[in-house]
């Protein structure tokens, strides 16, 4: 598949197909039993879920002619980063996914860095 291949119609095709095998019983099951023996950390989430949600969209993303294993998740997530910058949706979708694996991160909403906030607060 060349890069020309990869409109922003095919891959939020492809995000969606991703998101409905997430989804399925068995996925649903497979990442539940990860998730109870990670928690919230990120590095076990990266060891245990990450895996997991890459082997599902390696299975998706060959149905659209990318090559099988590392080689095609990687052009595949080059040509995304792409489309992500220039399309909202795209970048939500591919947000969704990333929302399987990886924790939620709490947004600082103060312009002081945590040392400055704590050095005002004493």
């Amino acid at each position: 598949m060349s890069k020309t291949d990869l409109t922003p119609v095919v891959a939020m095709e492809i995000l969606n197909k991703t998101l409905e095998e997430l989804q399925t019983p068995a996925n649903v099951q497979k990442l539940e039993e990860a998730r109870d023996n990670v928690g919230n950390e990120m590095l076990k989430m990266m060891q245990f879920l990450f895996p997991i949600v890459m082997q599902i969209q390696m299975d998706v993303i060959r149905e659209y002619g990318y090559a099988e294993g590392r080689e095609g998740i990687i052009k595949f997530s080059q040509m995304l980063r792409s489309l992500e910058r220039e399309d909202p949706e795209i970048s939500r979708l591919h947000s969704l996914i990333k929302s399987y694996y990886l924790p939620p991160v709490s947004v600082h909403t103060t312009s002081e860095s945590p040392v400055e906030e704590k050095a005002n607060s004493t």
